[in-house]
């Protein structure tokens, strides 16, 4: 990412360029990003390519003003972070579903970033609902949030660090738990963009990924609540957890609210393909 690129990026944030890569400004990048590059599949039911390349990324985040899911928010999150002297590695998870089953490996891309003050913390802008602010990846306590309580445990291990009799080793799998249910495993090897390919591929066309089977846009509002549009309702929840929902009855309502509550202009409106 050349500065040109960087400049422009933390400009959507509304961001100035930090001098040093602490973990104060990781917290405001995080929460920015949430405020201001919505978590959103749109691209998957406007027939719209989706290429993990970080130019491609760029070109769409920042460039064309939209949003993506994990692999594009924090495939651009993770560069931008690289480019302002964080060290940054990627690292792929597996989402569980209401049942507590596993999904797909490279089911989820977040980011372990190392700042200059010190410690290593889990970024992820991409998760929709989830943490605003990063986590501390090496902490196992209660980590307090706008978003909820959340606790990063080594996955499968008693409160000993045993798993099956066995001691758990230090590079073992990691739950990231909210509000005391786990809401993805992640793995601590290294990846890289070009990994994720294939579980992108597998969300963007299979009829069992939920993202072919629903559409979504949401972000974090400037009060720390969250705004959605699912399909044709608009539902937003202040701070205070009081929630307003709205149906709207055209097409134009619908860009509208794209245009005006999530900055995306769009020329038509996504609908969910049947079969």
């Amino acid at each position: 990412m050349n500065s040109a690129q960087v400049d422009a990026y933390l400009s959507r944030l509304g961001v100035k360029h930090p001098a040093w890569p602490t973990v104060d400004v990781l917290r405001e990048l995080h929460v920015r990003h949430l405020q201001t590059v919505p978590f959103e599949n749109l691209s998957i039911h406007l027939g719209e390519e989706i290429v993990l390349e970080e130019k491609r990324l760029l070109d769409k985040l920042v460039g064309a003003r939209r949003g993506g899911f994990c692999y594009e928010l924090n495939g651009a999150f993770g560069a931008l972070l690289a480019a302002l002297g964080y060290e940054v590695t990627l690292l792929a998870g597996r989402v569980y579903d209401r049942d507590g089953r596993l999904g797909i490996p490279y089911d989820h891309l977040a980011l372990r970033v190392r700042t200059v003050d010190g410690g290593e913390w889990l970024a992820d802008v991409g998760f929709g609902a989830h943490s605003h602010f990063p986590l501390a990846l090496e902490a196992r306590g209660e980590q307090p949030d706008p978003a909820g309580v959340f606790r990063i445990v080594e996955a499968g291990a008693d409160a000993a660090g045993v798993r099956g009799g066995y001691r758990v080793p230090e590079a073992a799998d990691l739950d990231v738990v909210m509000n005391g249910r786990p809401e993805y495993r992640l793995e601590t090897r290294p990846r890289v963009l070009g990994d994720f390919v294939t579980g992108a591929w597998w969300q963007c066309t299979s009829p069992a990924s939920h993202f072919t089977r629903s559409l979504v846009c949401t972000r974090v509002t400037e009060d720390g609540g969250r705004i959605t549009l699912s399909g044709r309702t608009l539902k937003t929840t202040g701070a205070d957890g009081v929630k307003v929902e709205r149906h709207l009855a055209t097409d134009e309502e619908v860009l509208t609210a794209y245009r005006e509550r999530f900055g995306i202009e769009l020329e038509r409106v996504p609908v969910v393909r049947k079969g």
